[in-house]
């Protein structure tokens, strides 16, 4: 069981979504940065559909009432393990009764904490994960609050586990404009030439109207004037041009469908970059075409790489080691 003393900024249960069920007309919804999601749950050994926890800007303080294996992936934060600093992308273990206070992001937006063996909370059409709006999933449909109890199971410790770190991601910069690379939407010669040009030489700010639905952009908006068009399906990363010419990007818990042209869609290899841009940042559109997207995405191996390199671990040791027992190991792998 993990405890929750203080729940952090919008702390939801998130997973990989139920994309299957849009075509009933719900959201997709899970991380919001599927792929910090999947890291985190392949360095505590869960398969990547489990359900962590996903926190925005500032995270949680969590106590836990068992023992087992936890990594915090996503943006950078200044998060302490009883008082004493701990590092994202690695392996940790936690014992009974520790707690962890993840506390303002330093770079980035959204991070996660898997837990070894994943939240244990009920399936809604095959996902574990939050839609605030519709009240479904997790905790109830909604975030987390103070005196929250999350079921988990403890976990016999794993020497191999001690090892077990991925390399931190390029995260945004609030002082340097984001390079966001994207490809042509399906309206995109609908808009005019100046438009394009409006649109790549540009440079546009994340709004504070910006949440889980879409990312509001600040910047030269787009002239053209479009006639209405019959609703289509969204997809993430989609930029969508509503009546005020300024473009949206639809994130997790975007609508199923949508009647505002789209101008352009994020590149996936590029989508978790967008996703931690934080409140502010100014981004710069790149237009790239499909193979270069596709050759882009068969080049970040990270998780490939990272399957690859926990498979190998097979070294076990008895359940019950104690925390200065741990703590040794710790030291002993760390880089």
């Amino acid at each position: 069981m993990i405890n929750v003393i203080e729940p952090g900024l919008q702390t939801t249960v998130q997973d990989l979504g139920r994309p299957m069920h849009q075509i009933n007309g719900f959201p997709a919804s899970g991380a919001m940065d599927q792929t910090a999601l999947q890291v985190a749950n392949l360095l505590v050994g869960n398969s990547p559909y489990a359900a962590a926890l996903e926190f925005s800007l500032t995270g949680p303080t969590l106590r836990f009432m068992a023992t087992t294996f936890i990594a915090l992936t996503g943006a950078e934060f200044n998060a302490q393990l009883n008082g004493q600093p701990v590092k994202g992308y690695r392996c940790l273990q936690v014992h009974t009764g520790d707690i962890l206070k993840i506390g303002p992001a330093i770079r980035g937006r959204i991070g996660y904490l898997a837990v070894a063996g994943g939240l244990h909370l009920p399936l809604v059409l095959d996902s574990r994960s939050t839609t605030l709006r519709l009240k479904l999933g997790g905790m109830d449909g909604r975030a987390l609050v103070s005196g929250d109890r999350l079921p988990i199971e403890a976990k016999p410790t794993l020497v191999s586990y001690y090892h077990r770190h991925a390399p931190m991601p390029e995260l945004p910069d609030l002082k340097t404009p984001v390079k966001i690379r994207v490809l042509k939407g399906p309206q995109w010669e609908k808009f005019d030439e100046k438009d394009h040009e409006r649109f790549l030489s540009g440079t546009y700010t994340v709004t504070n109207q910006s949440d889980r639905m879409g990312y509001r952009l600040k910047g030269d908006a787009m002239q053209t004037k479009q006639e209405s068009m019959l609703s289509a399906a969204t997809v993430m990363g989609g930029l969508q041009v509503p009546a005020n010419g300024e473009p949206i990007v639809l994130m997790a818990d975007r609508q199923t469908t949508g009647g505002y042209p789209l101008l352009a869609v994020v590149a996936t290899a590029d989508l978790s970059k967008l996703v931690q841009c934080r409140p502010k940042q100014q981004i710069k559109f790149e237009l790239i075409e499909l193979n270069a997207a596709q050759e882009l995405l068969k080049q970040q191996q990270n998780l490939k790489e990272l399957r690859h390199r926990i498979k190998m671990a097979r070294y076990q040791m008895p359940y019950g080691i104690t925390r200065e027992a741990s703590q040794r190991i710790q030291r002993l792998f760390k880089e």
